[in-house]
């Protein structure tokens, strides 16, 4: 149940731009529109491999944004904004679902797709939003486009909080300096350094190059922890987003140390790196970020009992009645 003092946050996703940007932060400019992204279907028998294989690289983990977003409050709005039935967005439906983001349907009404209307579709219903909502706290803008910088100035002057989230090299510094906080997507716990590669134009490879020709190695794929916290969206590396059929052998152990480990970086993300954070503070962000864990089925009496047998990866400490907890460095290191 949500505490009567806790934030409670909104939650605004422009996916195509998200999408796009990281494509092409990895892959060059423009290659998002070169390669033919929008309209490309990696499960169909011709699908060229190369575009295939940039394209799983520049995945976007939202799971690590959501969770993020969930650290500021309760998740009291949660929507992105697409056309769904475009393949590369429908790939990601059911990770989205499951994590209850309201999938807003944007139809293509123009040959550049669907850009302006989402711009102007999720303005409308953040204004909306924050006269219908008057204990909304915090709005948290997933996009970088200069477009949105009276919307955060609307919202700050309403009084709330703004957050953005984008990515380097194609957010606007107008929009970052009109919010309260601003996070660029590589820096969200979590989420690998991408490896970019040349801004220059190259043909498509084919499924089989002719001898005499070059062959251009694929680009470096993206060093991304797939992050799972309950078995509804766990993803597998050959199915990502997919969600298991009943039966399927999921450690509930691994996943609450994984829901663990992730709060204990969200956490330490905010402070200082070795600062201790309250034990009550972490149970909360687990919460938030996955409302069914409870330490109880997995077979400890308390959460504290719960966190002793994760001593390998956090350390525990008493000051005097509060007991705190850090993620220790070895265990940052290796993940």
């Amino acid at each position: 149940m949500t505490e009567p003092n806790d934030a409670r946050v909104g939650l605004y996703i422009d996916f195509d731009n998200i999408v796009i940007s990281r494509y092409q932060q990895l892959h060059g400019r423009n290659a998002f529109q070169r390669d033919g992204i929008r309209d490309f279907n990696k499960s169909s028998a011709d699908a060229d491999l190369e575009v295939a294989a940039r394209l799983a690289s520049a995945t976007v983990d939202f799971n690590a944004i959501i969770d993020f977003a969930a650290s500021f409050g309760t998740l009291v709005v949660n929507r992105a904004y697409a056309d769904w039935s475009v393949p590369v967005n429908a790939s990601y439906q059911r990770q989205l679902m499951s994590r209850a983001v309201d999938l807003t349907q944007l139809f293509t009404t123009t040959t550049r797709g669907t850009k302006n209307g989402a711009d102007i579709r999720l303005a409308v219903d953040v204004v909306e939003d924050l006269f219908r909502l008057p204990d909304l706290t915090h709005v948290i803008i997933i996009a970088g486009d200069s477009d949105y910088i009276a919307l955060a100035q609307k919202s700050k002057r309403l009084g709330r909080f703004v957050v953005g989230i984008g990515v380097a090299g194609s957010t606007s510094t107008s929009l970052a300096a009109a919010c309260d906080e601003f996070e660029d997507y590589d820096s969200l716990p979590g989420i690998g350094k991408g490896t970019a590669t040349t801004t220059t134009e190259r043909p498509k490879a084919s499924r089989k190059a002719p001898e005499t020709a070059e062959t251009v190695p694929d680009p470096a794929p993206v060093q991304t922890r797939i992050f799972t916290t309950i078995p509804m969206f766990s993803h597998i590396e050959d199915a990502q987003f997919d969600e298991p059929e009943v039966g399927d052998d999921i450690d509930p152990q691994t996943l609450a140390t994984e829901l663990l480990v992730r709060a204990l970086q969200i956490g330490h993300a905010k402070g200082d790196a070795d600062e201790w954070l309250n034990t009550g503070t972490i149970k909360n962000q687990m919460r938030r970020m996955d409302p069914s864990f409870n330490e109880k089925p997995l077979g400890f009496r308390s959460f504290t009992d719960f966190l002793s047998s994760r001593s390998e990866l956090a350390e525990l400490k008493e000051d005097g009645p509060q007991r705190l907890i850090r993620l220790r460095p070895e265990a940052e290191s290796r993940r």
